[in-house]
């Protein structure tokens, strides 16, 4: 980890976010789609899900992840587009060319969003928020696709202020402003802070940011655990993570969403085994080091759309599907609702893992 008595002021990171990425790419590869509401999304019925949406399909309520179904019933003349990823990497990878152009230093999280240390670049008298500027136009005039860009001394003030201006705006959170910035922020723009998590933390009175203040260090650790720590500094906009070029894979998992819902143990069953087999093939053809294996993970979605996650340790290399089948029927049985979508999955040795829905 870096040093923690870096000053924040030394660092200057940029969220690069691309607006409405599929979407755009798609728009890019048939112009007529622009200005009218588009979604890149499974087949409705093929229980396909919304993979992204464009400005004009959200101002009908419409979101990723939403059930493709559910999108046309809100938007009757919605156009959807099917996939095509190849596209998108060929974009994320021109683009990645362009960030590179001005720093070596890029920390991907997909294929359409990265964060940039520009900290030794000099390039307009050393101005972050001008070289964004840059980027997004550059972007814009070589690959005709729009980008937002969040500015700041730290990854998490980066990427809440790339939210800030979209689309195709840049917001700057400056050393000076950073502190009364994150105070201000809603508790929920803290990545790891679900809905699940939100509301039990509304019940204790902590809304905003700013909430969490009243709680000594110490008080939150016995509250939220090692977590508490992280809460801490974040809430004051402190973060020290550094910008990461290369990364380790910290989980490898297989998930199948069905055509028809799964109402019986027996076809829970069947399934699995059909999720299980093609999660063990890929492992085995992947790259991953089986001996860092250190946990399973299962997740199930009902009809309903309520998720429920859970994980195992195992000090096996690769885990054994009789008993993985045991723990998905005991996982299964707590709540006996037709199931759409299994996935399971490994944790892997020195991933530092957060509970995305903490149990308080």
């Amino acid at each position: 980890m870096e040093d923690q008595n870096t000053s924040l002021d030394q660092r200057k990171i940029i969220h690069i976010d691309m607006d409405c990425f599929f979407v755009s790419v798609e728009e890019k590869l048939d112009p007529t789609l622009k200005g009218k509401p588009v979604v890149v999304a499974g087949k409705s019925s093929r229980r396909g899900v919304v993979s992204a949406a464009n400005y004009e399909a959200r101002k009908y309520g419409i979101h990723s992840a939403m059930a493709t179904a559910i999108a046309e019933r809100l938007c009757k003349n919605l156009i959807i587009a099917p996939h095509h990823f190849s596209e998108y990497k060929n974009e994320s990878i021109e683009i990645k060319k362009i960030f590179k152009r001005y720093t070596d230093t890029i920390e991907p999280l997909s294929l359409d969003e990265a964060f940039l240390d520009v900290s030794k670049n000099e390039k307009h008298s050393g101005s972050a928020t001008l070289i964004a500027k840059e980027i997004r136009d550059v972007i814009w005039e070589e690959r005709k696709l729009r980008a937002s860009a969040g500015i700041a001394p730290n990854k998490f003030l980066a990427k809440v202020a790339s939210d800030w201006k979209k689309p195709n705006g840049q917001f700057t959170v400056s050393p000076e402003i950073a502190f009364d910035f994150a105070s201000e922020l809603p508790i929920g723009k803290i990545f790891g802070v679900g809905k699940v998590t939100e509301k039990k933390m509304h019940s204790m009175g902590i809304y905003f940011c700013k909430d969490l203040h009243k709680y000594p260090l110490v008080e939150l650790e016995k509250l939220f655990g090692s977590w508490g720590r992280r809460l801490f500094n974040l809430s004051r906009g402190i973060d020290y993570r550094p910008v990461k070029s290369s990364w380790k894979r910290k989980s490898f998992s297989v998930e199948r969403t069905f055509d028809k819902d799964l109402n019986k143990v027996e076809e829970i069953e069947t399934q699995f085994k059909k999720v299980f087999d093609t999660f063990i093939d890929r492992i085995k053809k992947s790259k991953v080091n089986l001996s860092e294996i250190q946990g399973v993970t299962f997740k199930i979605k009902y009809l309903d759309f309520k998720q429920r996650t859970k994980d195992h340790k195992t000090t096996a290399k690769l885990p054994e599907y009789s008993n993985m089948l045991d723990h998905l029927k005991d996982f299964w049985f707590a709540e006996q609702k037709p199931v759409r979508l299994i996935g399971f999955g490994v944790r892997l040795k020195d991933s530092k893992t957060t509970q995305i829905e903490m149990e308080l």
